[in-house]
């Protein structure tokens, strides 16, 4: 059974600041993982960044919502990683964190 993942990073940009490290920042993990067997989609609706990942007959999808003061992640895990749901959301929770916070 799937399980959702909830992240808030707060962040001191603007929203199209922060909307654009996070453009940035997925480009580059894109960039990382290209070549390997890793399926990644993304597309932006406004504020809202959709994605899905696959890989190894796991499919992790969810969506990035860039708000005034924080950025919301919604994640839906499978099964097999929701039993790694903790070690995910602070990976997450940091990862977006340094990405809004560079200089």
């Amino acid at each position: 059974m799937a399980e959702k993942i909830t992240v808030n990073v707060p962040h001191k940009l603007t929203r199209d600041g922060a909307k654009s490290r996070i453009e940035s920042g997925f480009s580059k993990v894109q960039e990382q993982i290209a070549g390997k067997s890793v399926d990644v989609q993304q597309s932006w609706n406004g504020d809202v960044l959709t994605f899905s990942a696959g890989a190894m007959g796991q499919k992790i999808t969810g969506t990035l919502t860039v708000q005034d003061e924080n950025v919301l992640i919604e994640v839906d895990l499978p099964w097999i990683l929701a039993k790694l749901s903790g070690g995910i959301q602070d990976k997450l929770k940091k990862g977006t964190q340094l990405l809004l916070d560079k200089k």
